[in-house]
């Protein structure tokens, strides 16, 4: 047990103290460049995703519901609080690109949180000062709750820790009180218990969106609080509450006022699941330095840490041997193994239905092997590693281990790698110059309002108007 926690607070009530404490004073200066190189992260993501078919169609339900709102929706248009969270977080989780947090009993994405507080921010007119503030908050209560509670490993899926810490964001830029901002805790989460049965094959379409859904709520439950209405105070302690759902204490420190998890999260260089990366830049390696083609390639084996393989390799969550959609490939390593082989790149292109369903890709990946292995998984989470071995039709065999990647704790990536993904990511849906002004807004955002980064990212088109001179990020 954490002797530094207070046992006789109630958790909720701990955590809406902690955001309610929070300070831009803890956002020292090297924190503050890396929470501006994961929010332009964010940004691309989001702006690459635009013309995903799921966007079309949240348009239209609301243009239904209601046509007009306060928040602005990344690619034009407005619409109301909680549905701008739904839209611009389903964007930022679409592409699969996104930040992660790795634990041993799990991960979650601090970039889920992006959306909401955006939204949140947007609608309370905050500064970008404030925005980053209560992003902060998000990404540290979300993390360290990962960090103590083994969510996936006990079969739910990490929406739950992630209706607590929009809600206490939301609820810092709402102007909640204390006790406040623990309500609003309460109701987002206690109607947010989410299964990891959501990454289960066949995978759909809901996987993305549950994290907006989440959010959705979470910017509600705020809005209720601050008009009076109550949640659970038992959420963690019970008698019915999170800690006989996990069957464990869950003792973290909230009495820590430093916002500094923004260092633990890692960033991503190819649209796939985080326990792809480094499996698809050792076989980019092997393939570049050996100047092989797929049609070179006899079989290619796999092996992985145990999660990879149960997630995306044919373990637990289910076989991967015939993806059809977007959904399914992104977390499908003998798919994105084929794709890397053949395309030389694993971006947006490759997730596109035409591309996952094509002959040769469907051929290619029923080569590849997937296999756990107990060493790496040893190793996991503080090394990411994979062993890449392929045999070539003329018996030669390649071999590659590693234990990180670009983007990885390791290898972190740089504010100007991180430009470079952002202009590959949005080229197509704005030209150099508005490119070039959200880049610097986002540096100085500190220095800004929200509305003004909102009023360039209305700019973008949800279209893919430009020339793309990028086609991969390396």
């Amino acid at each position: 047990m954490n002797m530094n926690a207070d046992i006789s607070v109630p958790a909720v009530n701990a955590i809406a103290a902690f955001a309610n404490r929070a300070s831009v004073r803890a956002l020292k200066p090297d924190n503050r460049k890396l929470f501006k190189r994961n929010i332009l992260d964010s940004l691309g993501c989001a702006i690459a995703a635009l013309p995903g078919a799921p966007f079309a169609a949240l348009r239209d339900q609301f243009a239904e519901y209601r046509s007009d709102g306060s928040c602005s929706l990344i690619g034009g248009g407005k619409t109301s609080p909680d549905q701008a969270a739904l839209f611009n977080s389903g964007l930022v989780r679409y592409v699969d690109l996104l930040d992660s947090y790795m634990s041993p009993g799990g991960l979650c994405h601090p970039g889920d949180n992006f959306g909401t507080i955006l939204a949140a921010a947007e609608h309370a007119r905050a500064s970008g000062e404030e925005f980053m503030l209560a992003l902060a908050i998000a990404f540290e209560i979300q993390c360290r709750f990962t960090a103590a509670v083994p969510v996936m490993a006990r079969g739910f899926n990490h929406a739950i820790q992630l209706a607590i810490s929009t809600a206490a964001g939301t609820g810092k830029l709402f102007g909640l009180s204390e006790e406040e901002i623990a309500h609003a805790i309460s109701i987002a989460t206690v109607d947010n218990i989410s299964l990891a049965c959501v990454h289960v094959e066949p995978v759909s379409r809901w996987k993305g969106f549950s994290p907006g859904m989440t959010g959705m709520r979470a910017i509600y439950s705020a809005s209720l609080a601050k008009r009076g209405f109550t949640g659970p105070s038992g959420l963690f302690e019970g008698p019915n509450g999170l800690q006989r759902m996990f069957d464990q204490k869950i003792d973290v420190d909230w009495s820590d006022d430093s916002l500094e998890i923004i260092k633990q999260t890692v960033l991503k260089k190819y649209c796939s699941l985080i326990h792809g990366q480094p499996v698809l830049e050792a076989v980019l390696k092997l393939k570049r330095d050996n100047g092989l083609t797929a049609d070179d390639v006899e079989n290619v084996l796999c092996d992985i840490f145990q999660s990879g393989f149960d997630i995306a390799g044919g373990g637990a969550f289910g076989p991967k041997d015939r993806p059809q959609t977007k959904e399914q490939a992104d977390y499908n390593l003998k798919y994105l193994i084929a794709a890397a082989l053949l395309d030389d790149a694993v971006g947006p292109a490759q997730l596109e239905p035409s591309r996952i369903r094509a002959g040769d890709a469907q051929a290619l990946l029923s080569k590849v092997e997937i296999h756990p292995d107990k060493i790496l998984t040893a190793r996991y989470p503080h090394e990411l590693g994979a062993r890449i071995t392929i045999q070539t039709k003329t018996g030669k065999i390649l071999e590659r281990e590693q234990s990180d990647y670009e983007g990885g704790l390791g290898n972190p990536l740089s504010w100007e790698r991180e430009v470079e993904k952002f202009n590959w990511l949005s080229e197509p849906f704005a030209d150099a110059a508005l490119r070039s002004d959200i880049i610097e807004l986002v540096t100085e955002l500190d220095q800004h309002s929200i509305e003004d980064l909102m009023n360039l990212l209305a700019k973008v088109s949800p279209r893919a108007i430009f020339p793309a001179t990028r086609h991969t990020f390396e």
